[in-house]
């Protein structure tokens, strides 16, 4: 019960804080996800280094932190895109820097160092065009998303409670089933029909197959996280948020999902 207390507290302090810094302004949503990103770049790094890894924690960070940066800026501001071409040296960067810290591994640690930008700070700095979308500014899409996330998440987790008995990835992830991946998807599609009522900024179809993008590749990004702490033995990537773990705890099935909704949305829109 106190587990569950502890849980349920601090999942209501961050949906509370993460939809009115989404709702307020786009200086508050970059604000929060800068530091959200930093974090979880940390403790990707972090992570690694149980495995004998020693990516470069500060180099790395630094650059996740760099890309969301500019592309807040580009977002906001409609620039184009090649003002990212500075970061291509930036990247390259790191393998000179790894000829100085003298590290076991060298090209292990390169390509750690190169994973924690591609994994977490891409698909957070990609969130920026999602809001920015439909030429200004629109919470709409995104509080789509995370609707729909929690909803499937919340959905999969009682009716795997209730009926899961066939395992639907038992190597990496013992505890999911068949069963509540169907009851989370339905529930996610009831959800879904409520949205695009409430937020007509795209059409229901458009929402449909966002709403499908979430629930499958959602799935699968929490799949993969799980893949990752179990090649590492660990159970929680970290302890920031009590009673639910870590940043990439949190956000697994996001970070996987962003990047194909983001593709679907521009490409639809071209």
């Amino acid at each position: 019960m106190n587990n569950f207390f502890k849980r349920t507290l601090t999942a209501g302090a961050f949906v509370a804080v993460l939809l009115c810094a989404t709702w307020y302004s786009h200086l508050t949503f970059s604000l929060l996800f800068f530091v959200v990103t930093v974090l979880g770049l940390w403790e990707f790094y972090t992570l690694s280094e149980k495995a004998g890894n020693k990516p470069q924690k500060i180099a790395g960070t630094l650059t996740g932190a760099f890309l969301f940066a500019a592309n807040a800026w580009i977002a906001e501001r409609n620039h184009d895109l090649s003002s990212l071409a500075l970061l291509i040296p930036i990247f390259f960067l790191v393998f000179i820097l790894e000829l100085f810290r003298k590290k076991e591994n060298p090209f292990g640690n390169i390509a750690y160092t190169l994973l924690g930008i591609f994994y977490v700070a891409l698909p957070f700095s990609l969130l920026h065009h999602i809001l920015n979308i439909t030429g200004s500014y629109s919470y709409e899409i995104l509080f789509g998303c995370w609707f729909i996330l929690w909803s499937n998440d919340s959905g999969a987790y009682l009716a795997g409670s209730a009926f899961g008995k066939n395992k639907l990835f038992p190597r990496v992830s013992p505890g999911k089933s068949w069963e509540g991946s169907i009851g989370g998807a339905v529930i996610a599609y009831v959800i879904t029909w409520i949205i695009s009522g409430w937020y007509q900024s795209i059409s229901p179809t458009d929402w449909y197959i966002i709403a499908t993008i979430l629930i499958v590749i959602g799935t699968l990004g929490d799949l993969v996280e799980s893949l990752y702490k179990r090649s590492l033995n660990v159970k929680d990537s970290g302890t920031l948020l009590p009673g639910h773990g870590g940043i990439l705890d949190r956000f697994d099935s996001l970070l996987m999902a962003i990047p194909f909704v983001f593709a679907y949305l521009y490409l639809h829109k071209l």
